[in-house]
Order: C-alpha cells, then structure tokens, then sequence
C-alpha cells in the first residue's frame, strides 16, 4: 500500500520548487529549463506545471514558454504585511517623491533580507539595483541597516557574524563598524548610506512603527552621491515614515521619534 502524502510533502516541495526556478533574470521558461532548473523528473514536471498553469500560477505566452501568473500576485496582495502596509504608505511617499524628485523605497524584514515593496523612482533619479518584490541584504542599503538595526539580537548577529559580500570599495563588512552604526541608527532615528551598494548613489532611511510601537518596515530616498546632502534630507525622510506610522496608529514618542 502506498503511503499516504500530506499537504507538505514532496508534490507541494516540487511544486514551490517549480516557482522558485523563476528569477529577475529569467522570467520565462519552457518545460525543459524547469525541469532542469529544479531537477525534477521531465514527466513529473509536465505534469506539475500542467496543474500550476490550470490553477494560474503559471501562464503560456504566446511562445509556448512558462512565466508566473497573474493568480499568484492576487493572493499575495491579501498580505497585510505587503499590500496594506503598501497602501497605507503610498500618498506619503509620493509626497516624498514629488519634495525631492529622488527615488523613493519602501521595505520590510524577511530573515535576514530586506523585501521591497513598493517603489517610486524620480524622473531624473539615480538607477538603482532594487525593484518591488526584490530581496537585499540588510548591511548595505539604507533601509536595510534601519531594519536590522531594530531587529532581534538573534537576526543581529546571524548578519554581523556572517558572510558579507561588498558592493563598492566603500562597503562597509566590518562587524565592529557596522554594530557602531547600528547603535548610530537608533540614536538618531535614521540612517545615511554612502556609496554602499553603487559608487554614484547616497540613501537615506527611517523607521515606519506599527500600532505596538515596534519597527515594522523602513522608508528611504536614494540620491545620486555628487549632490547628496543627506544631514539635510534625513528631516523630510522621518517626517514621512512618522507620517506612515501615526497612519498605522503608532504613537510618538520622544524617546522612539
């Protein structure tokens, strides 16, 4: 007799397997390159994918070649972690936007990563490596260090005593430095980041506060470096993420704001 499978074993690891085969850099792909990608048997992987796409976590173009579905970004706006957070920001970020004509970020601590979502990019504005339902590192990006400058001490140290890549010459992967930094952050209620993750751009960040007064995702604008004055942008980025968290029904205080 066969053994009977739950909700959790192999079918559904292939399946979210399948999903993951999908990057930034390749957003289609046919039958073949799944199955490749995944090592899952070719004839279970028809089979998988058949299922995926009837459900609409998958679509066809008009290629033949695989890309996620439309499906998948519908149930991943019931988060209220993404998308109400998302909706509560937006019209403070625009304000943001428009004040500075720099791109503008919004993020929330998954692990040890940084999630984006939500962007507004500044006609003008320097390019920059994120996009909306990307992942980043925390140490380097202005955002990042503000979330992980408030996150448990256990997520602290997994980063510090961890491998950090450097992005630029400037990067900063020192331990030592970076608890210094941190420490900084809460001190004064944001963060600069200079030249950390490109040469040519400058981020400032601050903290958005839930209801329970805690940190729960971080606001940031990203300048170009040659004409950054970040001491004089830091007020109009905490005026925006207190903004965000009043709406959140977080109450200032002296010591947090």
């Amino acid at each position: 007799m066969q053994p009977q499978r739950t909700s959790t074993g192999p079918v559904t690891a292939r399946a979210l397997l399948i999903l993951e085969a999908f990057t930034p850099a390749q957003r289609t792909l046919t039958l073949t390159e799944i199955a490749h990608r995944t090592s899952v048997p070719l004839t279970t992987a028809h089979r998988l994918v058949a299922e995926l796409t009837a459900w609409g976590a998958l679509e066809r173009n008009d290629s033949g070649r695989y890309q996620i579905g439309l499906r998948l970004w519908e149930i991943a706006s019931l988060s209220p972690r993404g998308l109400g957070l998302r909706e509560v920001a937006l019209p403070f970020m625009e304000d943001l936007s428009r004040v500075t004509q720099e791109n503008v970020q919004l993020a929330l601590r998954e692990g040890t990563e940084s999630v984006f979502v939500e962007r507004i990019a500044g006609r003008k504005a320097v390019p920059v490596l994120t996009r909306v339902g990307g992942r980043f590192p925390l140490y380097p990006t202005g955002v990042g260090r503000v979330l992980l400058a408030y996150a448990p001490t256990e997520i602290q140290e997994q980063v510090l005593t961890g491998p950090m890549t450097a992005f630029t010459e400037k990067t900063i992967t020192s331990p030592r430095e970076l608890r210094r930094l941190l420490a900084d952050v809460r001190r004064k209620g944001f963060a600069v980041n200079n030249r950390q993750v490109s040469m040519d751009s400058i981020s400032v960040a601050a903290p958005v506060r839930g209801a329970d007064g805690t940190v729960m995702a971080a606001v940031s604008i990203v300048v170009h470096a040659h004409n950054a004055e970040p001491n004089a942008l830091a007020p109009v980025v905490r005026a925006a993420a207190q903004g965000i968290s009043r709406t959140l029904g977080a109450v200032p205080s002296a010591r947090s704001w």
